[in-house]
């Protein structure tokens, strides 16, 4: 058995303004809305997916974690389109180079990259 993917159900007031936020200020696309009145949704940038639920599935302010290659290149990308930066890229304690970025839903999305360990 192998594992093929992981997506989080991110919880949604209003799947539309997710999608066009995730899509059009953070920079994923292939997106997808369930129904007219939309009760579900999604947005990718493979391997990254996510989807987005408007009532029983999920809760607001649920944190994630998203790996890219260029931190600092991308948060310039981002706030320049009006990201919810929550925190600048800062290197972290664990070899990790984060910021943090909220959502019109209260989500927080972790993005970073990996850093070299310090010689003991």
């Amino acid at each position: 058995m192998e594992f093929e993917s992981l997506v989080p159900i991110l919880y949604s007031d209003d799947i539309p303004r997710s999608i066009a936020y995730y899509k059009d200020i953070l920079g994923f696309d292939n997106d997808w809305i369930w129904d007219e009145e939309p009760t579900f949704g999604g947005i990718g940038s493979d391997p990254v997916r996510l989807f987005f639920c408007k009532g029983a599935q999920g809760h607001p302010g649920t944190w994630i974690c998203v790996n890219l290659d260029n931190l600092d290149e991308y948060y310039g990308q981002i706030k320049a389109k009006g990201a919810i930066i929550l925190s600048p890229p800062k290197d972290k304690p664990w070899f990790m180079r984060e910021m943090l970025v909220g959502d019109p839903d209260g989500h927080v999305i972790r993005f970073g990259h990996g850093i070299e360990c310090p010689e003991d």
